[in-house]
C-alpha cells in the first residue's frame, strides 16, 4: 500500500511537470515554435478542431511558422481562427500555405512573458504541494488506523519530501530555462 502510494506521488508529480513543459511551450519566446499555433480551433467541415490536426507546421526559419493545411479549401478558416486566437500575429497566404512571421519581442513584452513564465512555475509549485499534502495525508490516516507503523511513517515521509523536492526542483529549472529563452536576444 505504501509503495503504491509512493508510485502514485511520482506519477503525479511528473504529470504535473510535464504539463508545465507542455504549457510553457505555447508561451512565446524570441523564435517560432509549433506549439504557438498547434492548438488553435479551426473550423472544418462544421467541426473544430486543433491545427495541427488539419495541417502540416514547421519552422522553416527560426523566426518564421509554416502552416500548410492538408485541404487547401481550408487557407480561408485556418487564417480567421489564427487572427481570431489573439496570439499577436499576422497571417500571410499565399493560396498554398500560410506563413506567420515572428516579429522581435519587444525588452518590455519580454519581461512581460518572463513573469507570466514565473506565474505559471508557481502554480505548478503549488500543484505539487497539493499533491505531497495529500499523499501525507493519506500515510498519518493509514498509520492512525495501525496499517502502517510509527517507524514506516516516519521514513515514507522522508522519500516523500525527497520526491517532492526532487520534482520541485525540476519545475524550477524548466521555468528558468524558458526565462533564459525569453530574455534571449
Amino acid at each position: 500500500m505504501v509503495n503504491e502510494l509512493l508510485v502514485n506521488l511520482n506519477s503525479d508529480m511528473q504529470k504535473c511537470v510535464d504539463g508545465l513543459s507542455h504549457e510553457l511551450a505555447t508561451v512565446r519566446s524570441g523564435r517560432a515554435s509549433p506549439a504557438l499555433v498547434e492548438g488553435i480551433l479551426v473550423e472544418y467541415h462544421g467541426a473544430s478542431l486543433p491545427l495541427k490536426q488539419v495541417a502540416n507546421i514547421s519552422i522553416p526559419e527560426p523566426t518564421l511558422i509554416s502552416i500548410q493545411p492538408w485541404d487547401r479549401s481550408s487557407l480561408r478558416s485556418i487564417e480567421k481562427a489564427i487572427l481570431k486566437s489573439n496570439i499577436g500575429l499576422n497571417p500571410s497566404n499565399d493560396g498554398n500555405l500560410i506563413r506567420l512571421a515572428l516579429p522581435p519581442l519587444t525588452e518590455e513584452r519580454r519581461l512581460q512573458l518572463a513573469k507570466l513564465v514565473g506565474r505559471q512555475v508557481e502554480e505548478r509549485k503549488v500543484a505539487l504541494r497539493n499533491i505531497r499534502r495529500d499523499c501525507v495525508s493519506k500515510l498519518r490516516h493509514m498509520e492512525k488506523n495501525k496499517d502502517i507503523s510509527q517507524n514506516d511513517l516516519e521514513s515514507t515521509l522522508r522519500k516523500v519530501d525527497d520526491v517532492s523536492d526532487v520534482f520541485v526542483h525540476r519545475a524550477t529549472e524548466v521555468g528558468l530555462a524558458k526565462e533564459r529563452e525569453i530574455k534571449e536576444i
